[in-house]
């Protein structure tokens, strides 16, 4: 499994905006071959800082989905907004065993 994180920083009068972005295209995302779930966060301490964790079968359906036609018009719209230049991760989960390095 491969999860995506974007860390998007909005101008605070296009958060509504944004927001409603996001609540009409989820589920386009999620319909996407390879995509489980798609969520959303907000910073507590900074209401403008966003992110989405998005969580795919394999590194291919992200490549799939982000060379969609779907991606670069919701990415179009959404780039608009922005207070500052976005963030990405893509990250694999790791399986440890019952002890952590924190232990």
């Amino acid at each position: 499994m491969l999860i995506r994180i974007v860390k998007l920083t909005f101008k605070p009068e296009n958060i509504p905006s944004f927001e409603r972005i996001f609540e009409t295209t989820k589920s386009g995302i999620t319909d996407f071959q390879g995509c489980n779930k798609v969520e959303l966060y907000q910073d507590l301490k900074n209401p403008c800082i966003f992110f989405t964790y998005s969580f795919w079968d394999k590194e291919s359906d992200l490549e799939n989905y982000r060379a969609s036609d779907f991606f670069k018009e919701v990415w179009s719209k959404t780039k608009q907004l922005f207070a500052e230049k976005p963030e990405a991760w893509s990250l694999k989960q790791r399986s440890m065993s019952n002890k952590t390095m924190f232990n």
